[in-house]
């Protein structure tokens, strides 16, 4: 079966998961049922935390971008077995093929609340994807209660300088030992889990977390990652020191940075694997190791019955709509990609401008195609 067969045929598996016959609840009440006794995690959830639902705007912005998406046969099953055995899900391809609208059409199906992304570039340490702590806020805080300590020490105080000014050297204000030790400032407010860090905290319902472009990131990352993929848990050492005064600290997280979820003694661990997507152009190999750990696909740009699908699901057309306003389009299209890639929403940006009757004159109809369907790569790159 061709890609566009399979996609034509909308075949529902018994064993799917995403994409299966069911509700959310009942998909994910099948995830945490097939869960393998070898990813199976120990993490005690904050009983007062609440992670997003299906309501608000992150997870309007999930909705929007996964409820239109069209995967193939080869996509969900793919997905589906990276759900069952709790490994993270490799997605190579094109740019624009839709390696991160997969993400959000998992949360989507599943009802899993908004994606957790965190976009990789060439600086990204495995520290910024689990918390973020600003030492340099938390030091300037300390020092401006310093500062406003002696001055309410000052006025406090009798003024022996006014009896004997040759005194005022030796009347300055003694520092309170407390707030010259940052140390011993409320960390709190300085904490901030990361998306994978987020992710990663205890509860009953997954996450999903898109890493972005892993493919850019410096060398050492994807090995990084591989000991927090394997024990679904990791350590804050700025908690940890301070674990015997204070076993347990209220932090944010990456959907909020106010102070919500309980970490005791500086020790974040799952309950139930995150599903992490991670996408890649194809820039660079990774290691064997890294790769072992991962369910892999490979994204193929999509054929002339998906673009068809795509574009009748994001611009919401009627499925059973004639196709003849833009069937053009994507033909045009498909000619134009086998010189060069296009990425998809340049297809639904010229669909939704012959929609809009703009550039409706039949004599500007090459320039109309040279400059919503530019090449990304090839001749006219």
């Amino acid at each position: 079966m061709n890609e566009d067969a399979a996609v034509a045929a909308d075949v529902v598996k018994d064993w799917w998961i995403y994409r299966g016959a069911g509700s959310a609840t009942e998909k994910q009440a099948r995830m945490a049922e097939h869960r393998p006794p070898w990813r199976s995690f120990k993490g005690k959830p904050d009983p007062k935390y609440t992670p997003p639902g299906t309501t608000g705007d992150a997870w309007e912005e999930t909705h929007r971008r996964g409820a239109g998406y069209v995967p193939d046969e080869e996509e969900r099953d793919a997905v589906n077995t990276a759900l069952y055995l709790r490994r993270p899900l490799l997605v190579t391809g094109k740019p624009g093929v839709g390696k991160s609208t997969l993400a959000h059409s998992i949360a989507t199906d599943l009802e899993l609340g908004p994606v957790l992304h965190w976009p990789i570039t060439s600086r990204s340490s495995l520290r910024d994807g689990l918390y973020q702590y600003d030492a340099i806020g938390r030091l300037h805080d300390a020092n401006l209660r310093h500062l406003n300590a002696a001055v309410a020490h000052t006025e406090h105080r009798p003024s022996a300088a006014d009896a004997d000014p040759r005194s005022a050297a030796s009347e300055l204000p003694a520092v309170p030992a407390s707030a010259s030790r940052p140390a011993d400032d409320p960390i709190a407010p300085y904490l901030r889990l990361g998306p994978l860090g987020t992710a990663l905290v205890a509860q009953e319902r997954p996450r999903v977390l898109l890493v972005d472009e892993i493919d850019k990131s410096d060398i050492d990352l994807p090995g990084d990652l591989l000991t927090v993929f394997e024990e679904g848990a990791f350590e804050i050492p700025e908690l940890s020191r301070i674990a015997a005064r204070h076993p347990r600290v209220k932090i944010g997280t990456q959907d909020d940075p106010k102070p919500q979820v309980e970490i005791e003694r500086g020790r974040v661990q799952c309950l139930t694997f995150p599903i992490v997507i991670l996408t890649s152009n194809g820039e660079r190999d990774f290691p064997p190791p890294f790769l072992r750990r991962c369910i892999q696909l490979n994204l193929k740009p999509p054929g002339q019955e998906k673009l068809n699908q795509i574009v009748r699901q994001r611009l919401a057309l009627d499925e059973g709509a004639d196709d003849a306003p833009y069937r053009d389009l994507v033909e045009a299209f498909l000619d134009r990609r086998v010189e060069g890639d296009l990425a998809t929403d340049q297809l639904l940006n010229a669909v939704q401008l012959r929609l809009s009757g703009a550039w409706s004159d039949d004599g500007d109809r090459t320039k109309f195609l040279n400059t919503v369907l530019q090449r990304l790569t090839g001749p006219s790159a």
